[in-house]
């Protein structure tokens, strides 16, 4: 193991006892990682390399582990770890170990094989998990300042993230030692406009850079300009991200177009996303590149996620994941290229918990399910795994569906010939379209083509 410590050093870690170390994970730009034994199991210890542990981080670091963070998307600081034998070696801090499921981004971009099953649903997932992580971070006046894809990883099964790297969060106004990640630094930061400081406001435009390359495969604004770039030197890069900055797909300026034969993935990808997110991007890489007051919020982002998320669906012919449009328009499968069938859709009207009535639309795919979330008015973080209803195929009629109850409560259902029934726990309703579904709580449902 070759690295600033050695397997059997013994390190403290402040109101947790002895820390043994392992073996080296990895390096970075601040420091090593390392697996750790203590007596409550393994743990992970980010070691600083020497100039960078100063009283400046270590006070970060004083305040973060003071916060007690408890969220478990992210790795967040637990204790400070020292050398008890050489108190003036430096510093690191103990933190969860990164479970095996999660994978890092780069592992997509290079379509690895832990993650070259990853479906359209889980991507979408990943990327709502990512901004409701950030947004917990922003709703506490907290900065991230280097939102980049090394500090996010995700399930690909599931798209759950796990959020890495927090030692840098800081309270939004101080100060902290990183400015962020050149090609994830707002434009103003790259520039280094006077007064400028990474905050909440630029983490907005990271974010931003962050869900394009996980939805689409590639950067904003790597388009034809970086095509006609030699040398991608700093210079190059601060005209790129920070002096001259333009969304590939501005609607005003086609200059920076991806070029169909070098860049063709970012083009079918755009191509394939629904309107609300190529709108949401499109503000956010023209608008939001020169005011940052234009920058897409993270409820804005959530609300469009969460939409197309509800709105996926397989395609009868080849089974692949399609993103369709909440208007309903017709669309042609990209794997197969044969027109989609879209199953009925259910629009849920939620009175209760919001700050105005919400409304919500899920198509019925075989695959489908209501969530408590949908259920809710205003909803900070979406839970996958509590489950109100699942479309369930009838077992003696195949292609006949219902919604069975996974809840438990009593729903209350009305057809179109106005006949009412209740639906226990466990039972199923016949799904057509007209049927009225009262969830209970102000929510009801109606099943529409």
């Amino acid at each position: 193991m070759n690295g600033m410590l050695k397997a059997g050093q013994i390190l403290e870690a402040e109101s947790l006892g002895k820390v043994t170390v392992e073996e080296l994970f990895g390096s970075g730009g601040q420091g090593e990682v390392y697996r750790v034994s203590t007596e409550r199991g393994d743990r992970a210890v980010k070691w600083y390399y020497p100039q960078l542990a100063d009283g400046r981080q270590r006070q970060i670091l004083d305040g973060l582990i003071d916060r007690g963070w408890a969220d478990d998307r992210f790795l967040w600081p637990k204790a400070i770890v020292v050398d008890p034998r050489n108190p003036q070696a430096g510093f690191g801090y103990l933190m969860d170990i990164r479970p095996d499921r999660f994978q890092d981004l780069p592992a997509l971009f290079r379509r690895l094989p832990s993650v070259s099953a990853v479906t359209p649903r889980a991507l979408v997932t990943a990327a709502l998990h990512t901004v409701e992580a950030y947004f917990t971070l922003h709703s506490k006046g907290i900065a991230y300042r280097d939102i980049n894809w090394g500090n996010i990883f995700f399930d690909p099964s599931t798209g759950d993230v796990l959020v890495c790297d927090n030692d840098n969060a800081v309270v939004d106004g101080e100060f902290a030692a990183v400015a962020g990640t050149m090609n994830f630094m707002a434009p103003e930061l790259v520039r280094g406009d006077g007064g400028a400081q990474p905050g909440t406001q630029t983490d907005l435009h990271s974010l931003a850079v962050l869900l394009f390359m996980l939805l689409m495969n590639d950067h904003p604004l790597h388009g034809a300009r970086l095509l006609r770039i030699h040398s991608l030197d700093e210079h190059a890069m601060r005209r790129l991200y920070g002096t001259d900055p333009l969304f590939v797909f501005d609607p005003s300026d086609t200059s920076n177009r991806p070029d169909p034969a070098e860049q063709q993935t970012v083009l079918t990808l755009w191509n394939l996303l629904p309107a609300n997110l190529r709108a949401l991007f499109t503000t956010a890489f023209t608008k939001g590149l020169a005011h940052p007051g234009d920058r897409v919020r993270e409820t804005q982002w959530q609300s469009a996620l969460s939409e197309v998320l509800d709105g996926i669906t397989c395609c009868t012919g080849c089974g692949q994941q399609i993103m369709t449009s909440s208007d309903g328009s017709a669309l042609d499968c990209w794997a197969c290229a044969r027109q989609l069938r879209l199953p009925p859709r259910m629009e849920i009207a939620i009175s209760r918990g919001a700050s105005r009535p919400r409304r919500r639309s899920i198509r019925l795919d075989p695959q489908a399910r209501v969530y408590a979330h949908h259920l809710e008015g205003d909803t900070e973080r979406h839970d996958f795994s509590k489950i109100v209803g699942e479309v369930t195929e009838h077992p003696t009629k195949p292609g006949r569906f219902g919604l069975t109850n996974r809840s438990g409560n009593v729903w209350t259902v009305r057809r179109d010939d106005g006949s009412v029934q209740d639906v226990a726990p466990g039972r199923t309703v016949a799904l057509r379209p007209g049927l009225l579904v009262e969830f209970g709580g102000g929510a009801e449902a109606e099943v529409r083509p």
